[in-house]
């Protein structure tokens, strides 16, 4: 009699590492053989470069999908890399390999899980699992159905604080070996060209995340972070814990376990609490994309309402080079595009800029920050985005920031706006009007 292979395919998508993983715990313990697949955003058959990737975030994601091969190797797996649509490709895997299980992390990408649904609604006669690991909390945690998830960070604050974070889970040892058939393919071969302007501020990968994770505690910089946490330059005013969040490479509760660690061995304070407020934001919005789907993107935002801004090309375009008459803003902008990274104050400023100043439909602004950010998260780029628009979770509305105030106490001796040019600027905002026509002056007649 023939043994029947129980073959599982392992969908990575933001959680890409090894430890803190349930989802690949749970296939390692389930299957005889296993697939590990990534496929890249945004891609086509007729397009080998992902759409709305800067070089830097190019950059990250290659190291960060490397160093999650070598250690899937370690476990004598291997990852697979395609170019191809995720439908096309796992189609095409399940009918090679006769998949009979299929495994993903939970995800707060709408788009992700669109996809998901119509896997599993194609293929009944397969075993879908997709357990939690990019939360602090799992759903059963929740004190709240999904469906009712507070209209505010403060309410969902007060109902989670007091709730028990779990220990994040340890690395499989090993892995199922792949199906026999299984082909080689040397993805980075035919990975997109890209030329970085200069050094990253940061390497992608589990192994570059934990050291990062590390050396901040070690520094003690934790113990002043609420006091830094506004800076606009440099690596130590914040954690910047986000680049690794954002890919999956480091795991909330892997942090949350570090943190505990630092406040029992070092000190506890208003700063250490405030990196678990920090963290709480983040958990908020990942709750928040669930719940609302496609609504994230939508322009009335959750609160069906549309904000009275619209689309300038010429404004746009300044606004995205860093050429506004606001230098603070122009810093900002030149800052994230030579580095793919900038910090929470800054985001709030060119934000509330791009909506209020320049009186720009919000979508056009998320959609250039999901482009260049390295650590781009579809759940805080979009929801904090809805925030400061006066369309998402903000009980107060519209949150405008006065940029004149903002620069006299963030950057008062003109260090940051002159360290990244902002004052290189356009001083007149419109040379066209909305339409893109050219605006004259007065003739006089």
């Amino acid at each position: 009699m023939v043994s029947m292979h129980r073959v599982g395919l392992y969908w990575f998508q933001n959680d890409l590492r090894t430890a803190d993983n349930p989802a690949l715990l749970q296939a390692a313990s389930q299957v005889d053989k296993l697939i590990c697949i990534y496929c890249l955003p945004g891609n086509s058959n007729s397009n080998k470069t992902p759409s709305r990737l800067s070089p830097l975030r190019l950059q990250f994601l290659q190291e960060t999908l490397s160093n999650l091969g070598r250690s899937l190797q370690a476990c004598d797996q291997r990852l697979e890399v395609y170019y191809q649509p995720p439908l096309e490709v796992i189609a095409q895997l399940i009918t090679q390999h006769n998949v009979s299980h299929i495994y993903a992390s939970v995800s707060a990408d709408y788009y992700f899980n669109r996809l998901w649904d119509i896997l599993r609604q194609r293929y009944a006669m397969i075993d879908f699992a997709q357990p939690g690991s990019s939360c602090l909390f799992n759903p059963s945690q929740l004190p709240f159905e999904l469906q009712d998830l507070p209209d505010s960070f403060s309410k969902f604050r007060r109902q989670m604080e007091p709730i028990d974070i779990n220990r994040p889970v340890e690395a499989p040892k090993s892995l199922p070996p792949r199906p026999a058939t299984a082909t080689d393919t040397d993805w980075q071969q035919q990975f997109p060209d890209f030329i970085a302007q200069q050094k990253p501020m940061f390497h992608g990968g589990e192994k570059q995340g934990n050291q990062h994770l590390q050396n901040y505690f070690a520094k003690g910089l934790a113990s002043t972070y609420k006091q830094t946490r506004n800076g606009l330059h440099g690596m130590d005013y914040s954690t910047k814990f986000s680049p690794w969040l954002a890919s999956g490479s480091l795991s909330p509760r892997t942090i949350m376990q570090a943190l505990k660690q630092y406040e029992a061995h070092v000190e506890a304070n208003d700063s250490t609490y405030w990196i678990y407020f920090e963290l709480l934001w983040r958990e908020y919005f990942q709750w928040y994309a669930q719940k609302y789907g496609s609504r994230l993107f939508a322009f009335g935002g959750i609160k069906q309402r549309n904000p009275s801004t619209s689309f300038y090309p010429e404004r746009y375009q300044k606004w995205c080079q860093g050429n506004t008459p606001y230098p603070i803003v122009n810093a900002c902008m030149k800052q994230l595009n030579s580095t793919g990274y900038i910090s929470n104050r800054g985001r709030q400023l060119v934000a509330s800029c791009f909506v209020h100043e320049l009186n720009l439909d919000w979508r056009y602004g998320a959609t250039y920050l999901e482009q260049q950010l390295i650590d781009y998260d579809v759940a805080s780029n979009w929801g904090n985005w809805q925030y400061l628009a006066g369309v998402g979770a903000d009980p107060r509305g519209h949150r405008r920031f006065d940029l004149s105030k903002q620069t006299e106490i963030y950057d008062p001796d003109n260090r940051f706006i002159e360290r990244w040019g902002g004052d290189d600027c356009s001083t007149v905002l419109d040379s066209n009007d909305a339409a893109d026509w050219p605006i004259t002056e007065a003739s006089g007649n």
